[in-house]
């Protein structure tokens, strides 16, 4: 499971690209994406839309097991 902090936030036409992610605009500005059971490529794969929505990235986490 991971948890992605990004700086501004993302219009609803853009959640399609994060298919398996939960995404949460925060009120202070941020977005928080989640996610249950993503492998390591899944994970790369959600950085690179991240980096091709020039979305500046804050901080991915790591949680243990399958959910948040």
């Amino acid at each position: 499971s991971y948890e992605i902090r990004v700086q501004d936030h993302l219009e609803t036409y853009w959640y399609e690209w994060f298919d398996g992610w939960e995404i949460c605009n925060l009120e202070d500005g941020e977005v928080l994406l989640r996610s249950a059971g993503v492998d390591q490529s899944a994970l790369h794969g959600a950085l690179n839309k991240i980096r091709d929505l020039n979305l500046t990235l804050l901080s991915v986490t790591r949680f243990p097991g399958k959910g948040i």
